[in-house]
């Protein structure tokens, strides 16, 4: 389902599904009294560090929200 989803959007990128929370439990975004987890972004260099959490996504600006910060961090797009 997911790859389908992918290829859909012509993603260069993999995405993931958690149905079971336990990637969302270890990122540290389920809290308790919420049934869903927190909706952030996490961008993670080549080098596999951490580069930044945005723990505020607005879904309306978020793709324009993220090419800007992968700017301002010098990632180039692949």
């Amino acid at each position: 389902m997911n790859t389908e989803f992918a290829t859909k959007l012509e993603l260069d990128y993999p995405i993931l599904s958690d149905p079971d929370k336990k990637v969302a439990k270890a990122y540290g975004v389920v809290h308790e009294g919420r049934d869903l987890p927190e909706r952030w972004t996490f961008i993670i260099g080549d080098d596999g560090k951490l580069k930044h959490i945005d723990r505020k996504v607005k879904a309306a600006s978020h793709g324009a929200d993220i090419a800007a910060r992968l700017g301002e961090l010098k990632i180039p797009k692949k």
